[in-house]
């Protein structure tokens, strides 16, 4: 008689039995459950699976979709390995780089050593179309590191070589795809016929894959402009391309060999050099008589936006100007006229939960030369207040505004532009973990968040985990559409910083216990930053804008 195992599926919290060594699928099709959307992998024991996983024990699974930020990964994924598959049948010797997020798809560096042409496009989605059609499965193959190394030092995959040289593990895998060899850093899909939605379009020098919308993934995501965020990217990967930090496997060759304190040196001042560069600009623009009267700092949370602008500040005063912080939250609206969500809960990041018209009225009435009363916000009360805080300005005072809503246009309608200098600041993580596999943004600021939560505000990895969802779509919805009318952006990730940041990360994820679902995402990054060498942070100078999340800053928070 074949052993059973008893399967809880947490999507509709029933039990049935398995065979022994059923996979996720036949758990799937046993539980008939109705998704509007394929499901493309799972949660098992809060830990993602790919639906091809097999079951020996007992298990809680809960499967997802593509709504589910863990299922669009797997989708992705899938999807980067079906295109660098084209790619490298229909031109070989060309050079493939997946690189990363931009106009809600992925930028891909192909390199033919020729330009792009719009018959190539066609040709690789095409081709991408074949393979979805024959529905071919994707094959992982577990195996000693150093099996994998010698596969991939034959492919001349010399990105993965240096990474799994470094990480440091005994065991490893790799994908397969027909004859194609890759790797991946997360689950992929059973087959190519999951991959129903996709889209490869010429996108400036390069590609955009375009992959479906996270909101109604029954369409794909739209193209938005974002030339200037494009750019950031464009100009940091450069940078790295020159000093030979492509991917994680030479930063930590770099390591290795004693260059981390150079690293640190080289991005500080990188980082004070561009910020140098945006005070003498605004200085530049008085001179040539249109002064700046007000500084608008905006991005999305744990970018750095406080130490950033203190920063700014100190080479404002370099150029004989007068930076005065105006906190935004002081002109929230009192308690009971705060908007509401969908849920009935006070949402204080809506834009409207700042008196804008009162604002605007003290702006103008300070660039008009007049004195203001400012007001402070009590947040035990929920009561705007004023304590007899008085600010008149010269011609040398430029107001410095950071916060969520600083670049939309509704909260400064009246200001000329040529009055304001907009910037955005983010943490636009350019380090790749090798060729194919990019490293995201929002995991280098919910790891930063993460360890400042722990550390100042007496948060757990698991209460601050449970936040980000809540926080993204905050995002989504106050801060990304505004960040291209930003005059400049600012790129506050560091090369060297996920190395500094492991040691801090690991043990506060290590303790989100497992029988919750935020295990999952904190054992997604345990096992990713892991991939890094570790890196100490006494090289780091006390303005860094890292030591905001790490502490030891010469900055008043």
């Amino acid at each position: 008689m074949k052993h059973m195992l008893q399967i809880r599926c947490k999507n509709n919290n029933i039990i049935k039995t398995f065979p022994i060594g059923s996979s996720l699928l036949d758990v799937y099709s046993g539980f008939q459950l109705d998704f509007p959307y394929p499901v493309v992998s799972a949660k098992v024991n809060n830990r993602s699976e790919g639906l091809s996983f097999r079951l020996y024990n007992n298990k809680d699974v809960e499967f997802l979709d593509v709504r589910n930020s863990s299922g669009m990964r797997t989708y992705v994924r899938s999807l980067c390995f079906v295109l660098s598959k084209a790619v490298g049948e229909l031109f070989p010797g060309s050079k493939l780089y997946l690189e990363h997020p931009v106009s809600n798809g992925y930028f891909c560096d192909l390199r033919l050593g020729r330009p792009i042409e719009l018959d190539d496009v066609s040709a690789i989605r095409r081709r991408m179309q074949e393979m979805v059609a024959a529905n071919l499965p994707f094959k992982r193959v577990e195996c000693p590191v150093e099996e994998a190394i010698r596969i991939f030092s034959e492919q001349g995959m010399t990105d993965k070589v240096k990474l799994l040289e470094t990480c440091g593990t005994l065991y490893t895998y790799y994908y397969m795809l027909g004859d194609t060899v890759d790797y991946y850093y997360g689950n992929l899909l059973p087959s190519t016929g999951y991959l129903t939605l996709f889209d490869v379009v010429k996108y400036y020098d390069g590609l955009l894959l375009r992959i479906p919308d996270k909101r109604n993934p029954s369409v794909l995501g739209e193209i938005v402009k974002q030339e200037k965020m494009f750019d950031v990217f464009k100009e940091h990967l450069r940078w790295s391309a020159i000093v030979g930090l492509n991917n994680v496997g030479d930063f930590n060759r770099a390591c290795e060999k004693g260059y981390a304190t150079e690293l640190i040196q080289v991005a500080e001042a990188l980082q004070e050099k561009k910020i140098a560069q945006m005070a003498d600009d605004i200085h530049r623009r008085g001179l040539e008589g249109n002064p700046v009267r007000l500084v608008l700092i905006s991005g999305p949370s744990s970018s750095g936006k406080t130490t950033f602008s203190k920063r700014l500040s100190i080479q404002l005063m370099t150029n004989g100007l007068h930076p005065y912080p105006i906190a935004l939250d002081n002109y929230f609206v009192n308690r009971e006229e705060t908007p509401r969500d969908e849920n009935g809960d006070y949402d204080f990041e809506s834009l409207y939960a700042v008196d804008l018209k009162k604002f605007d009225e003290d702006m103008q009435a300070l660039l008009r030369g007049e004195e203001v009363q400012l007001p402070t916000f009590n947040f035990t009360t929920g009561q705007r207040e004023y304590r007899g805080d008085t600010l008149k300005i010269d011609e040398h005072t430029i107001l410095i505004l950071e916060g969520i809503h600083a670049l939309n246009p509704e909260l400064t309608p009246q200001i000329p532009d040529e009055a304001k200098y907009k910037i955005y600041v983010s943490a636009l993580t350019t380090i790749s973990l090798d060729d194919h596999n990019w490293i995201p943004t929002t995991d280098n600021r919910l790891l930063r968040r993460i360890i400042r939560d722990f550390n100042y505000r007496g948060y757990s990895a698991r209460e601050t985990i449970s936040r980000w969802p809540s926080v993204r779509a905050g995002e989504d919805k106050w801060i990304f559409p505004y960040q291209e009318n930003a005059d400049v952006m600012f790129n506050s990730a560091m090369i060297y910083e996920l190395g500094v940041l492991r040691p801090y990360a690991e043990p506060i994820l290590s303790n989100v216990p497992r029988n919750c679902p935020e295990y999952a995402e904190s054992y997604r990054l345990l096992k990713f930053i892991k991939y890094f060498t570790s890196v100490q942070d006494k090289e780091i100078p006390p303005t860094s804008l890292l030591r905001e999340f790490l502490g030891g800053s010469s900055f008043k928070y």
